[in-house]
């Protein structure tokens, strides 16, 4: 049993970015892009209105691990899977690419990468032609 729900929280993860992917490219960037487009912009506040999406996956996560406490089942894996991946994506989008906190810094080729897709993403500021919609599935470097 703890095994399948290992494996329930590592697909889970792996889901996720799927799926934040297409949010981010159909929704974020289509009806939700009157939120999102704080992203996008220059901003002088610590909090900007695109962190209601992590508001609203936490609670959904939080809301899942409760319902299935007494059981610790799939309900509560998949609830622990969400946390796990919002935790990464705090860490290495807002954390390491976005600088919100100015301590992280790393020569990783892996997080090099990932910083040079999103700053690929980014510079398109608009709703439109945007690329690069994913955080953690990056294509390697090139050498120039």
């Amino acid at each position: 049993m703890v095994m399948l729900s290992m494996l329930v929280v590592f697909v889970t993860i792996i889901l996720m970015e799927c799926f934040s992917w297409a949010i981010h490219k159909y929704l974020f960037h289509g009806p939700l892009w009157f939120l999102h487009k704080s992203h996008h912009e220059k901003s002088h506040a610590f909090f900007e209105w695109n962190d209601l999406f992590a508001l609203f996956f936490a609670a959904v996560s939080l809301y899942l691990m409760y319902i299935d406490r007494s059981n610790l089942g799939y309900k509560f894996a998949i609830g622990l899977g969400i946390t796990i991946y919002g935790l990464v994506y705090f860490i290495i989008h807002d954390w390491f690419v976005h600088r919100r906190f100015k301590t992280f810094k790393s020569n990783n080729k892996y997080l090099q990468a990932v910083r040079k897709a999103h700053k690929i993403h980014h510079k398109n500021r608009g709703k439109e032609q945007g690329k690069a919609f994913g955080l953690l599935f990056v294509r390697k470097i090139e050498k120039n």
